[in-house]
């Protein structure tokens, strides 16, 4: 945003939680947030209907963003979370990757990422927690954390 670009974020599973950096993107007037899922965490051994609809309309409207050639950065916030939880086809992800066109960069955040998506992308990292705070019993931190 600070070269200009516009940015799309599709936000899977994080629905109306008060996470302060989605207030804090809402300034910035290249950027547009739409979130989807629910304020209760998903749980991953019993997903809802619900749960999974709201990932579908996420991923929907990813695709719709992606083509739409109003946005040259989307990124699928914890896409790879909602995918290996079967909220989402890792196919129906694959599928929005290949369709990218290639002015967009496509950004896919969140932890357990399939190796096929592994493979169709460009660059991959790992963000791997060496220590926390919650190790020594400390609570999420409004301004921290969240």
């Amino acid at each position: 945003m600070g070269h200009g670009l516009s940015v799309y974020v599709v936000v899977f599973m994080k629905g109306d939680y008060p996470y302060g950096e989605w207030e804090a993107l809402k300034t910035f007037t290249k950027a547009t947030i739409k979130r989807f899922g629910f304020l209760d965490f998903t749980d991953p051994r019993n997903v809802k209907p619900e749960e999974k609809e709201q990932a579908e309309k996420a991923l929907q409207t990813a695709r719709e963003a992606v083509l739409s050639g109003k946005y040259d950065l989307v990124i699928l916030d914890e896409v790879n979370i909602a995918s290996a939880w079967r909220l989402v086809g890792i196919e129906k992800v694959a599928e929005l990757i290949k369709a990218r066109p290639p002015q967009v960069e496509l950004i896919l955040t969140g932890r357990f990422a399939d190796q096929r998506l592994i493979d169709l992308a460009d660059l991959v990292t790992e963000c791997k927690k060496v220590k926390h705070p919650y190790d020594g019993g400390t609570t999420a931190r409004e301004g921290i954390e969240y």
